[in-house]
């Protein structure tokens, strides 16, 4: 139900190709040159033709004669004519007439006079006029994410800006008279805000932008206010407020402001979660406390992301290893155990809902089927990494 409430951004803007890494090109890019934008030398050495070679051996080399030197942004100015050559760095325009060239080690120079002891084919270490990218090709297609090596094709084409579909941009609350901007003095019955902090940074790691509307108290007229100011972008989450206790209020806003699509899902941890929709955007409310904030960032937060940016399913990586310790759960709620691999084997490494060290100083999770309540040391878990 999460992604059914969420679209694929459509907005789209321009950028410098040096930030354009991983974002999604929003149309077909064609080449309006060569490249290369003449035959290159591939290789350093000498520039000949290729019939001129023909019966060169070690043993008994061919003598031809040198024209002149040219380096990488060097112009030809003479041609290669029966019985000459001319010394060539890789990447030099290959001079008009020559038509194959002959590395370096297979040759001796004295003054003018080339000796070569090895034969070439006539396109033989030589780049051909648009032999990488021709004139008027499809170099990046639509919808296509530009990984280092496709920003690198823009760049051969002379391209200094991407034309890219906009990042989400992803508003977040963080509700609680108990919260605490991390720099800031703290006494006790306060926290620091973790969650706006991990949130920002799954938003980050799948493409989104985050937008931060700091803390808002638990009353439900300042939260009605801050979901209305905030809603004016793609999605908002909501962390805290989502439970069932009384200041719980989220459900409420929610509800009076647009629709509740579901509250509570059967997972541990990051069962008070709410999916919601008020005018036309989703609003996600993740859990107060940490671990089960972060793990609902991955499991639920990460996919919509990715979906509004256009972005691939991440692939996980997962290893299957033995189980160190004995682990309990819960019949009827799936439960997401997070784990250090230590020696070959899954150390449980999950502490409490509150605990963001939970996660931190975790490798992993395990996924325990809700019809599952005891998995028994050394049985072999599969293990979905960070």
């Amino acid at each position: 139900m999460a992604m059914d409430v969420v679209r694929p951004i459509e907005r789209k803007e321009t950028v410098p190709i040096l930030g354009a890494l991983g974002r999604v090109c929003a149309e077909d890019v064609r080449s309006t040159i060569d490249v290369p934008l003449a035959d290159r030398a591939a290789m350093d050495g000498y520039a000949v033709l290729a019939r001129d070679t023909s019966h060169a051996r070690k043993s008994e080399p061919v003598a031809l004669r040198w024209n002149e030197t040219l380096y990488a942004d060097g112009v030809p100015r003479k041609r290669v004519t029966p019985g000459r050559c001319t010394e060539v760095a890789t990447g030099s325009t290959l001079p008009r007439g020559a038509d194959a060239v002959v590395k370096v080690e297979d040759t001796d120079r004295e003054r003018d006079l080339v000796s070569v002891r090895a034969a070439v084919r006539p396109g033989e270490n030589v780049s051909r006029r648009g032999e990488d990218i021709e004139r008027g090709s499809t170099v990046v297609r639509e919808g296509e994410m530009l990984t280092p090596a496709k920003v690198g094709a823009l760049a051969a084409i002379g391209l200094a800006r991407a034309h890219v579909y906009a990042k989400p941009r992803v508003s977040i609350l963080v509700s609680g008279d108990e919260v605490v901007p991390p720099g800031k003095p703290i006494r006790a019955g306060q926290v620091y805000d973790i969650n706006s902090n991990t949130i920002a940074s799954v938003v980050l790691e799948n493409g989104g932008e985050p937008i931060l509307f700091g803390r808002v108290s638990d009353r439900l007229e300042a939260l009605r206010a801050a979901v209305r100011k905030a809603i004016v972008h793609d999605l908002l989450v909501v962390s805290g407020g989502s439970s069932v206790g009384e200041k719980d209020l989220l459900i409420d806003v929610v509800g009076s402001m647009g629709d509740v699509l579901f509250h509570g899902i059967a997972v541990k941890p990051g069962k008070p979660t709410i999916l919601g929709r008020v005018d036309g955007k989703a609003v996600l409310g993740m859990p107060g406390n940490p671990t089960s904030c972060l793990s609902n960032g991955y499991v639920i937060l990460a996919p919509m992301l990715r979906r509004m940016a256009r972005l691939p399913t991440r692939q996980e990586k997962v290893v299957e290893v033995p189980l160190a310790e004995r682990v309990v759960s819960t019949i009827g709620r799936v439960k997401f155990h997070t784990v250090r691999i230590v020696d070959g084997e899954a150390v449980p490494a999950f502490k409490e809902s509150s605990a963001i060290t939970s996660m931190a100083h975790a490798d992993g999770y395990i996924e325990i089927p809700a019809n599952v309540d005891l998995v028994e040391k050394g049985e072999v878990v599969r293990v979905v990494l960070f």
